[in-house]
């Protein structure tokens, strides 16, 4: 455990920050879930709606640093491919 109070702030901002991430990536993974779950279902307007979701919160993702920008494009193109293959 530290003992300069600076460093003592560092370690309580980066817990925060990591439960922050931790909490963002699960939401981000339901999104995706729920995503996949509506492609596998075949319904069309609710795997428009939720490829719509999907990319917001990977865009929204890669704008605070959880996941890296080419990670988001590649995410954002695998998503696109996949609701053209189900048109």
């Amino acid at each position: 455990m530290p003992n300069i109070k600076s460093a003592k702030k560092r370690v309580k901002v980066s817990q925060t920050k990591a439960l922050q991430n931790k909490s963002f990536r699960s939401a981000l993974k339901t999104e995706i879930k729920k995503y996949d779950a509506a492609l596998a279902a075949g319904d069309m307007e609710a795997a428009k709606a939720a490829y719509k979701a999907a990319v917001k919160k990977v865009d929204q993702a890669a704008a605070a640093g959880i996941i890296h920008k080419n990670a988001a494009a590649r995410k954002k193109s695998q998503f696109t491919k996949k609701l053209n293959a189900l048109a």
